[in-house]
């Protein structure tokens, strides 16, 4: 039987289309990707609620800060003394890698919930920081469940401020369940789990 190069050129040419068609994504205007070796998690950030922050994580990206960073603190329900809420998150940034550069970076100035109205969710992404509300810079972490005492009020910060959201993982949670269930010692992870880069999409 002859070689029908037409019909061979239309199946090649409908492959290659429903290839991109399944494999591509468009993804809404400020959104990163956290790439990891379990997979991506994409974040939307949400630079009309929290500008100041959105700002600020963003110019840490384009300036290449989190490349081969890391996830290296969990907050797990067993982890937890039982007469306190429990909490599940996990936490990231240059801390473990890059100490010294963490400690040059300038604290954003707060942007509670209040004023956002990102409450810490389920997905969501907020700063850590320490006692100081105006400290948090490129460390944050990434809620496993609804976290109310973290939100402006809340019985997570000394001084009931909270935490910055400032966005949300609208794909790749599986991911971050995967790092928070790393075995860890008092909330540290036994082994972090490498940030290879954070991008813009």
């Amino acid at each position: 039987m002859p070689f029908n190069f037409s019909k061979y050129a239309l199946a090649v040419f409908v492959i290659s289309i429903y290839g991109c068609t399944e494999t591509h994504k468009t993804y809404p205007k400020s959104t990163v990707d956290i790439e990891t070796y379990y997979g991506d998690i994409i974040v939307q950030l949400y630079p009309d609620k929290a500008p100041k922050t959105v700002a600020a994580f963003l110019s840490y990206v384009d300036s290449g800060y989190y490349k081969n960073t890391s996830f290296y603190r969990v907050l797990k329900k067993d982890d937890q003394a039982m007469n306190v809420a429990k909490t599940q998150l996990v936490q990231g940034g240059l801390w473990h890698t890059n100490f010294k550069l963490q400690q040059t970076v300038p604290g954003i100035p707060l942007e509670t919930t209040k004023q956002t109205g990102i409450l810490h969710q389920y997905g969501v992404i907020s700063l850590a920081r320490n006692e100081d509300p105006d400290s948090g810079n490129t460390e944050f972490f990434i809620c496993l469940d609804d976290e109310p005492d973290y939100d402006y009020g809340g019985a997570a910060s000394p001084d009931k401020k909270g935490y910055v959201t400032f966005g949300k993982v609208i794909d790749g949670m599986q991911y971050v369940r995967q790092i928070h269930s790393q075995p860890d010692t008092n909330t540290t992870l036994v082994n972090p789990v490498k940030i290879i880069n954070i991008k813009r999409l």
